[in-house]
């Protein structure tokens, strides 16, 4: 055989056994790389009702087969929303443990510590026609009916944060017309909105159903302003519309005075009258003539 053929197999012979070699010392010594899962977690300890904000939460990576179920992998799925559940630091944080986007179960863990959550009735009218949404602020004004003289508006409270319009506690948007359309066909003509108060803006607001009619205005969420605590009552309504004075009544003619003197004709004396005595009998009678 000729020389240069066995060095040439030797050297495929060397080449194939060092592969084998490094390739058997890969897989037995070598660490495996896993493919891992960037999931939400908890960065700190927290408590059943929190709102969850950017600084609560962190990524963690886990291998794909201890992916807890239902986790959440975006942070537009956890942002603002209320925990239903205590996390503690680095838990893996999953849908069951947040109130959902369009439910209303979750809104007892976002009523903050000293409030109350009460509900007063809506309408188109009433209510921005159907503008005000969950998180918007309002004015809340009372309407008291009556004659002119006790008829009364007046603001009760202002700056109120609204929780839910009936079921809804998210915002809902729509980017086009006939959505829009749909959504106004669906809402019903009357609902309620869910207001975040005080205990005593809830007695306020509680006797306010009961006596007259409740509105809401909606106003800028940067608007600070307060003090709007006037009434309007229906005097001051009409007190713009000055009613045309009468016309001036006709002087009367004037009145001739006409003295008329009586004459008055003296009496003529009656003539004297004349007194018989006429007797019938034992009987006396006077006759006058």
């Amino acid at each position: 055989m000729d020389r240069r053929k066995v060095l040439f197999l030797f050297a495929i012979a060397w080449i194939s056994a060092a592969g084998l070699t490094w390739f058997l010392y890969a897989s037995t010594q070598a660490p495996r790389v896993e493919k891992t899962v960037a999931i939400l977690a908890a960065a700190h300890d927290m408590e059943a009702g929190t709102r969850l904000l950017p600084g609560d939460l962190k990524t963690v990576h886990v291998p794909e087969r201890d992916v807890p179920k239902m986790a959440i992998l975006d942070r537009k799925q956890a942002l603002d929303r209320p925990l239903l559940f205590p996390l503690s630091a680095n838990e893996p944080l999953t849908t069951s443990k947040i109130a959902s986007a369009t439910g209303a179960e979750g809104l007892p863990a976002i009523i903050a510590i000293g409030k109350r959550a009460i509900a007063v009735p809506i309408t188109d009218a009433s209510g921005v026609a159907g503008l005000i949404q969950p998180r918007a602020h309002v004015d809340v004004l009372f309407t008291r009916p009556g004659t002119a003289a006790e008829a009364v508006t007046t603001t009760i409270l202002e700056d109120v944060v609204v929780l839910a319009i009936g079921r809804t506690t998210e915002t809902t948007s729509a980017s086009t017309t006939a959505a829009n359309a749909t959504q106004a066909a669906a809402r019903p003509a009357a609902q309620s909105a869910t207001l975040l108060v005080t205990p005593e803006q809830t007695r306020k607001l509680e006797l306010a159903k009961n006596q007259g009619r409740i509105s809401l205005a909606l106003r800028n969420p940067l608007d600070r302003t307060f003090g709007d605590q006037g009434a309007t009552t229906a005097q001051a309504l009409y007190a713009g519309l000055v009613p045309k004075p009468p016309p001036p009544a006709p002087k009367p003619a004037p009145v001739k005075q006409v003295i008329v003197e009586r004459v008055v004709e003296p009496k003529e004396p009656p003539p004297p009258k004349r007194v018989i005595d006429v007797f019938r009998g034992d009987k006396h009678v006077q006759e006058t003539f």
